[in-house]
């Protein structure tokens, strides 16, 4: 919807049209992440048959995901996340 409104906005040559279509692409973006945060954005991958229903919350977005950058700006870390190792290629160029 947002990328709608900018590029109706560049078309009619309207500044205020095309900042209106990225205030809503901004906004889409913070009401997924808190929408994610509070447990309705279900990580990728395999989940137990009771998670299937999208009707279901996630209950495990409160200690969150791995390998979730939503997650982490958050402050939220997953336990399995928590102690990994560093791989050695990635440690090397430290």
């Amino acid at each position: 919807m947002g990328f709608g409104v900018a590029g109706l906005g560049m078309i009619l040559v309207s500044g205020l049209v095309t900042a209106a279509g990225g205030a809503v692409i901004a906004l889409a973006a913070i009401v997924t992440w808190v929408l994610h945060l509070a447990g309705w954005g279900k990580p990728s991958g395999p989940r137990p048959a009771d998670q299937w229903n999208w009707r279901v919350k996630d209950l495990t977005a409160r200690q969150g995901h791995p390998d979730c950058v939503g997650c982490r700006m958050a402050g939220r870390r997953a336990a399995a996340a928590v102690g990994r190792p560093v791989p050695e290629a990635v440690g090397a160029q430290l």
